[in-house]
């Protein structure tokens, strides 16, 4: 959460950031200095004379407290700020300038002996929402019937009905990006799993690519004495790293951790699974990430760009990002699906023969003017 940069003196009004979707609409003069905190610009909040826009336009401020200065905005006022909502009551808002801008998309063509239907895992994250400057419409070529829902993981999903002969799916979209790398929190302790919150609870299950009865025993041998909370997560990362070789010519969709742990090679969502899968025998909550990871901030040479696949895991409060095939903080990740493993964001799911011709993405900086 922080104040919106470069703020204009034209304005009477700042942006407090409260997560990657939602603001809170604070007046200028309610700040009087940078180290206020947010809970006092709640509390002091004053509507602009004459104006009645105000009342539908922003939420209640009961419920927000302060756990320190710059502390979490919490309760239902803080889920319910958000950003559009005040640009369409005609107020100033003003947004911080992002660090860069990605252009993100994909092209995958599908031949289809007949029609064909499928499910699409192919959207930003809705917690990205407020960061696309260009929308990512999924288009297809011949134009079809496209119907959007979201999955028990709150995902944005699509379906189709493909025709029979050959199709083309693709979007592209550019995304606003603090160009920080992945946080890092040493201090980040483990939560007892009585104290765990109720929606992590499936996160410590074994799925269809995580069999946490097989390795249980490996990990608690492994990592039972080591540290406990980020050190222990970290030393799994660690050892997933050195154990599995990468190579696209050992990818194989049907590949569980525990084979992964066995064979030794594998590609990023081989090193995700049992990293997530160790965790969890852990006692530790983790779950499964896919979606764009570009090659910004890393040397060259650079491998062929596809979907990358990462985890998060529960330590503290919140959920923190670990990626065990790169084994560093990257930047520029942008998410498009959650779920307990590479099953549950399935980029397609079809459901009749078919074949993919042809598959692209890409993930680039785009450059400032």
């Amino acid at each position: 959460m922080y104040l919106a940069s470069g703020a204009s003196s034209r304005s009477r009004f700042l942006a407090i950031r409260c997560d990657t979707t939602h603001w809170l609409v604070a007046p200028r003069d309610s700040l009087q200095s940078t180290k206020q905190p947010v809970s006092e610009c709640a509390r002091r909040w004053t509507a602009p004379s004459g104006s009645r826009r105000l009342a539908s336009a922003v939420p209640s401020l009961s419920g927000f407290k302060a756990e320190a200065d710059w502390g979490r905005l919490t309760g239902a006022a803080a889920a319910a700020a958000y950003l559009p909502s005040y640009a369409a009551a005609g107020f100033p808002i003003e947004r911080e300038n992002s660090a860069m801008q990605i252009r993100v998309g994909f092209e995958m063509v599908y031949a289809c002996p007949q029609p064909t239907p499928m499910l699409l895992v192919l959207n930003v994250h809705h917690s990205r929402a407020s960061d696309l400057v260009r929308p990512d419409l999924v288009l297809t070529t011949p134009a079809v019937p496209l119907l959007a829902y979201r999955d028990l993981f709150g995902n944005w999903c699509s379906r189709i009905v493909a025709p029979a002969g050959r199709i083309v799916i693709a979007t592209e979209a550019v995304v606003n990006d603090s160009g920080l790398p992945d946080v890092v929190a040493p201090q980040a302790t483990q939560t007892p799993v009585e104290h765990l919150p109720e929606e992590t609870l499936v996160y410590l299950l074994g799925s269809r690519y995580c069999e946490t009865d097989q390795l249980s025993d490996v990990a608690w041998q492994r990592f039972g004495a080591g540290p406990t909370g980020w050190a222990r997560v970290q030393a799994v990362c660690d050892f997933v790293h050195r154990h599995i070789v990468f190579g696209y010519e050992h990818a194989r969709r049907t590949r569980t951790a525990w084979e992964a742990y066995q064979e030794g090679v594998g590609v990023c969502r081989d090193y995700a699974h049992l990293a997530i899968a160790f965790c969890r025998c852990l006692n530790i909550p983790a779950r499964y990430c896919t979606g764009y990871l570009g090659d910004m901030g890393t040397p060259p040479p650079y491998g062929p760009m596809d979907f990358a696949g990462w985890f998060e895991a529960w330590l503290g409060d919140r959920w923190y990002t670990f990626d065990a095939r790169n084994n560093t903080p990257r930047i520029g990740r942008v998410l498009m699906a959650r779920g307990r493993d590479a099953c549950d964001v399935a980029l397609s799911t079809t459901f009749g023969p078919n074949t993919l011709e042809s598959f692209k993405v890409w993930t680039d900086e785009v450059p400032r003017h």
